[in-house]
């Protein structure tokens, strides 16, 4: 199986932009052993930019130059860490540092998949970020929800997993609405599901329920299933494999997959 896993801030990093080594360690570990078995594994991750507001001491900025800078030195905290600790199960990572433009012009999008396509026969694990340095606000992708969707749709996913903070789509919003029901599938995405979407995500993060859903609209129309699920349990993914009900399952247009 092809799988592209998505991992948010919240999940990597502790609330004050710090890495949580302990479950990042327990989800590479996991994200190994599922190599080991024969799967090929994308990882789009997110925390750049809380991290390195987390080591450089600062406040999460609101200017656009502030957030590029500490995006550029939290990058590096993070290939590190992934480098390290994907290292000790004798797997090779590469950094893809990716802006809309990759995915809107032929040429781009052509050589992108190629070199993820090389990668994956190679062996290696393609790390995923949008290069926040360099976005502007035209090629900006805005959140790595739609990152891994685009990706996902490029190299013919057979599913994308975003791990979050949340268990998955809710009947209404589980924190003002305690009595709230998890919806294990989602056979289409209607405009009442996408009603269901509410605002942003956590402090440090830019993803919140509305860009999972328009992601799940991607990835499905392009034939991969979905799913959104908590990332607090590491071994999640063990259970997502072997086809357990974990989440949100979003189905997949399979007559439109490649």
């Amino acid at each position: 199986m092809r799988i592209v896993v998505k991992v948010g801030t919240s999940t990597l990093a502790h609330p004050g932009g710090r890495l949580n080594i302990r479950h990042t360690e327990d989800l590479v570990k996991v994200w190994s052993d599922i190599k080991n078995a024969g799967h090929e594994l994308i990882v789009v991750s997110s925390a750049a930019t809380g991290l390195g507001v987390g080591k450089l001491q600062i406040q999460k900025p609101q200017d656009i130059t502030t957030k590029q800078a500490a995006a550029a030195v939290g990058q590096c905290e993070l290939m590190y860490t992934y480098d390290r600790l994907f290292g000790q199960y004798n797997h090779t990572v590469a950094q893809m540092l990716l802006t809309w433009e990759d995915f809107d012009h032929e040429n781009r999008l052509h050589n992108l998949r190629n070199t993820l396509e090389r990668l994956l026969e190679l062996g290696a694990i393609p790390i995923i970020n949008e290069n926040d340095p360099i976005a502007c606000e035209e090629y900006s992708l805005g959140d790595n929800d739609t990152l891994a969707a685009l990706v996902g749709e490029c190299i013919h996913a057979d599913l994308v997993v975003l791990l979050s903070d949340i268990e998955g789509l809710y009947t209404a919003d589980p924190h003002t609405h305690p009595d709230a029901k998890l919806i294990p599938v989602v056979e289409a995405i209607t405009p009442e599901i996408e009603a269901l979407a509410g605002g942003a995500g956590s402090s440090l993060g830019t993803g919140g329920m509305l860009t999972k859903i328009s992601a799940a609209k991607r990835a499905t129309n392009a034939g991969a299933d979905m799913i959104i699920t908590n990332g607090a349990r590491a071994d999640v993914l063990y259970d997502i494999v072997e086809g357990k009900p974990v989440g949100t399952r979003f189905i997949g247009k399979k007559e439109h997959a490649q």
